[in-house]
């Protein structure tokens, strides 16, 4: 089985994570993908986020629909901050029968060389990328490579950031938002403050 694993912080998961992950389940060789809830992003601030349960929720009312779709919270059981290179390697031992990818937007690719340990995930798994329009030039040493596949999905610039301050200045965000996850936002009074 081929398993696409898609990270986020998904706070909150919105209709631009569901129509790349639909195609990439939809559009490549990857049986399942996998919305892999990050608790603490090392790149992100702590305490932006909400609750990770209450993120991993969302990302289960947002798939319930999408049978190729799974949410994971591997990561809750981590040490905190998250690598990925400790995540597949966790994984890997998990379910051995399994073939793990990552899918990235291209501007991770571009700073896919930070990572921790970057040259083993390209070893051992590939990578799936999907278009951003602010990308930039893609590093060198990625453009041609064998494990890197560049998939030519719908690009969807609408960020979690971009709905969380606007649901703080009070703006309808019901479009940007599978009902169910806007529901729940509703109800709980997220990012009003």
């Amino acid at each position: 089985m081929k398993i696409g694993l898609y990270f986020g912080t998904f706070n909150p998961i919105h209709i631009g994570h569901l129509i790349i992950a639909n195609h990439m389940a939809e559009h490549s060789d990857l049986d399942q993908i996998w919305l892999v809830v990050t608790p603490h992003n090392p790149h992100k601030q702590k305490n932006t986020l909400l609750d990770d349960y209450h993120r991993l929720h969302m990302v289960h009312l947002a798939t319930e629909d999408f049978p190729k779709i799974k949410p994971s919270d591997i990561e809750f059981k981590l040490p905190q901050p998250n690598y990925t290179i400790n995540t597949l390697v966790h994984l890997q031992e998990k379910h051995p029968d399994y073939e793990f990818s990552l899918i990235m937007g291209e501007d991770n690719l571009n700073s896919l060389y930070k990572w921790k340990n970057y040259e083993a995930i390209l070893q051992h798994h590939h990578i799936y990328v999907y278009p951003r329009l602010n990308a930039g030039e893609i590093n060198e040493q990625f453009l041609n490579h064998t494990k890197i596949h560049r998939i030519d999905a719908p690009i969807v610039e609408l960020s979690s950031t971009f709905i969380r301050e606007s649901i703080k200045n009070n703006k309808n965000v019901i479009p940007m938002l599978p009902h169910k996850v806007w529901e729940y936002v509703e109800h709980n009074l997220f990012y009003k403050k």
